[in-house]
């Protein structure tokens, strides 16, 4: 029977996945994502090539696993943003654009160099991981819409879909370039706000929170 780190199962496996997206994030940094194969990363992780198997039949299913599991905390933390009803739109979608640029490293492990093609391989819509993070989003939109502080953009859901590139094109330059993390998060912030600003807010929007 294989060794158990931690005090329990449930730590072990905690311990695991952590293993292997320490793994993955060392691997990205050596080769694209398309060379990398799952005996590659059961040997970074210290793992025997079947026993990997039991966390994941692929390396599709290996990236969702763990996509699902860093994206939690930001989902938490969005949600919470979202549900400030008392504030501003404009001040909540700040704050959400800044939890998710300055989400785990686990997460930010998506869009490091040569990871375009694991992004890619995440499922969209309802079986996306990032799917709550979207809806409170699209929740906030619509709140912003309603009280006047957003233009109606029409079809929220598409405008989300659209701003959610800038949120990666954010998300991608923190990866390559961690130092200038607070530049790009006030740089996404004035962007997609400046989308969204009703015309006469639009000269406004450095003076938010």
């Amino acid at each position: 029977m294989p060794r158990i780190r931690g005090a329990s199962i449930e730590q072990h496996h905690e311990m695991v996945w952590a293993d292997l997206a320490e793994a993955l994030r060392q691997l990205l940094l050596e080769r694209d994502y398309d060379s990398i194969n799952m005996g590659h990363i059961a040997g970074r992780a210290g793992l025997a090539r079947n026993t990997l198997y039991n966390y994941a039949r692929d390396k599709s299913a290996l990236v969702l696993a763990l996509t699902e599991r860093a994206s939690r905390p930001a989902a938490e933390r969005v949600t919470a943003i979202a549900a400030r009803s008392q504030d501003p739109a404009a001040t909540r979608m700040r704050g959400i654009v800044e939890a998710f640029l300055t989400a785990s490293p686990d997460m930010q492990l998506m869009f490091r160099p040569g990871s375009g093609p694991m992004v890619d391989e995440v499922p969209k819509g309802p079986d996306s991981p990032f799917h709550a993070i979207v809806v409170e989003v699209e929740n906030v939109v619509r709140d912003g819409i309603t009280r006047g502080e957003f233009r109606d953009v029409g079809d929220v859901p598409l405008a989300v879909e659209l701003l959610s590139g800038a949120m990666r094109a954010g998300a991608e330059r923190i990866a390559r370039d961690p130092a200038g993390a607070a530049a790009t998060v006030r740089a996404a912030q004035e962007i997609i706000l400046a989308s969204l600003a009703a015309p006469d807010l639009v000269g406004d929007l450095g003076d938010q929170p």
